[in-house]
């Protein structure tokens, strides 16, 4: 990479054989670092309006020679104030020309005004100063150009990867020497290379804002500050099909640098899609695999997938998983952490199956999602669709978000697992004369037969429990019978009413 092309490069230049004159150390910080836009040379009184912006500007210093001495030190110390104030970064003195040395009252004014000074010895032209400056320009500019093209190769190369996307990222990081990350629609981090680098916080907050650029629907780049860093945020997608946000933390881009940031954008757009297409042949695959694997026989799977998760081995069933991202991030868990794992989406939601050792991914996978996950008992794939059916029992048998064992579901209960949604309905049919003269009368029936059967039928005990007589009792009881039109003096019609308590008791 050429050199900045700045005051300090053309100080080290020795063919030009320039002194600072100033002392460094009383000169703003980065004085000599600051991007020189160009050289001048002038010896009028005041060429502020004939100058550009951060520009070193050359003199022989023939302008201070008409007045005395005492009027010059003040024409010299208004000159150099206006250069400060025009914005000149650096000031160069040409001697032997018109006097021997530099004037006491320039190198004074320039110190004062924190101007570098330097001195143009007399074999030095002016010209040689520009030209060199020059030269330093378009060698800079060739080298950025050909980093820009290096690495643009670079990011070529990346996207032929097996995960493109993500090496993608991971070589704009380096190129750019920044951190850099891309999230996906919902504002999710999908890969960083250092994800460390930002704490997790900041990437919610991030998270949050990307989300909100999505939702809005924009597509250009914009740039926000969070706890005091910059990021610049780039769409990827089109209209109303931004597909995520590319994140870089990073000021400013110049051309070269945003050249390359397009060249990213259109390449993850383009492997997103790809990835996308693999991704629902890839589904589809698995949703035929899984009916295979229901039969018992996993020897296709095999076949397919070359391996499958070691038995014994744990089914899971969701069926109020957001599919997408679930599978990228289980997806995530195979390939980053290395767990085996085997996931297909069916008509009863999204079957998972690991080894019995790593049903632990399962609570995570709940606890992130914030869903319901039915899990089976540990059992080997000649039991598969057992597994299944297990759980998917111990899916309806959970209501709040969660992973669900089948052994529990099955240890509480066989009505808990017979409770389906259309079961439910039915319990609450049955029950809906009873209930409507509870609430019209608020006499307590439905009440009064829990109680009178979870003490076996036997009224003493059951009015005691109730704080009534028992003939109050057989009365409510016989009263329900007629209601619910069922002879409450046999043990079938008496279990019938259990499960119907039980049942719809939510």
């Amino acid at each position: 990479m050429a050199d900045q092309p700045t005051l300090q490069a053309l100080l080290r230049r020795r063919d030009l054989d320039l002194r600072l004159v100033s002392q460094p150390a009383a000169l703003p910080v980065g004085a000599l670092e600051r991007p020189l836009r160009w050289v001048h040379s002038s010896d009028l009184a005041d060429p502020t309006p004939f100058l550009s912006d951060d520009l070193a500007l050359l003199t022989t210093g023939t302008q201070f020679d008409a007045a005395s001495e005492r009027d010059s030190a003040s024409d010299i110390g208004a000159y150099v104030a206006r250069l400060a104030d025009r914005g000149v970064l650096g000031l160069g003195f040409g001697t032997e020309v018109h006097r021997s040395g530099i004037p006491e009252a320039l190198v004074d004014a320039c110190a004062l005004h924190g101007i570098p000074l330097f001195e143009v010895p007399y074999r030095t032209p002016f010209i040689a100063i520009a030209r060199a400056h020059s030269e330093a320009i378009a060698a800079q500019a060739y080298a950025r150009r050909s980093w820009a093209l290096d690495a643009q190769r670079g990011l070529a190369l990346a996207a032929l990867r097996p995960r493109g996307l993500d090496a993608i990222i991971t070589e704009l990081s380096r190129r750019l020497g920044v951190w850099a990350g891309m999230f996906d629609a919902a504002g999710a981090l999908l890969h960083s290379p250092a994800r460390d680098a930002v704490d997790r916080e900041l990437l919610d907050a991030l998270g949050e804002r990307v989300a909100e650029v999505l939702a809005r629907g924009l597509e250009a780049g914009h740039s926000l500050t969070l706890d005091g860093r910059t990021f610049l945020l780039s769409t990827v997608g089109r209209g109303g099909h931004l597909r995520g946000v590319i994140a870089l933390e990073i000021d400013a881009l110049d051309a070269e640098a945003r050249a390359v940031v397009t060249s990213v954008i259109a390449m993850s757009g383009l492997a997103l899609e790809q990835s996308e297409q693999q991704a629902r042949s890839r589904r589809r695959l698995h949703s035929q695999l899984l009916r295979s694997l229901l039969t018992d026989d996993p020897s296709i799977a095999r076949r397919v997938l070359g391996a499958l998760p070691i038995a014994p081995i744990v089914v899971a069933v969701s069926g109020d998983a957001p599919a997408t991202a679930l599978v990228d991030w289980w997806e995530r868990q195979r390939t980053e952490h290395g767990v085996a794992s085997f996931l297909a989406e069916s008509d009863d939601g999204v079957t998972m199956c690991v080894a019995a050792d790593d049903d632990a991914l399962l609570d995570e996978l709940a606890a992130r999602f914030g869903i319901r996950i039915g899990v089976s008992e540990p059992d080997s794939y000649a039991a598969f669709s057992r597994s299944h059916a297990q759980a998917l029992t111990a899916l309806r048998q959970r209501s709040t978000p969660g992973a669900a064992r089948f052994a529990d579901a099955v240890g509480s209960s066989i009505l808990s697992a017979l409770a389906t949604d259309e079961a439910r309905l039915v319990a609450e049919s049955r029950l809906a004369p009873l209930r409507a003269h509870d609430t019209g009368t608020g006499s307590g029936l439905e009440q009064s037969l829990r109680v009178w059967l979870e003490n076996d039928a036997r009224a003493e005990q059951a009015a005691t429990a109730l704080g009534v007589h028992r003939h109050t009792l057989r009365s409510r009881i016989a009263q329900a019978g007629t209601l619910l039109d069922i002879d409450l003096s046999s043990f079938p019609a008496r279990a019938e009413l259990w499960a119907l308590l039980e049942t719809a008791r939510d």
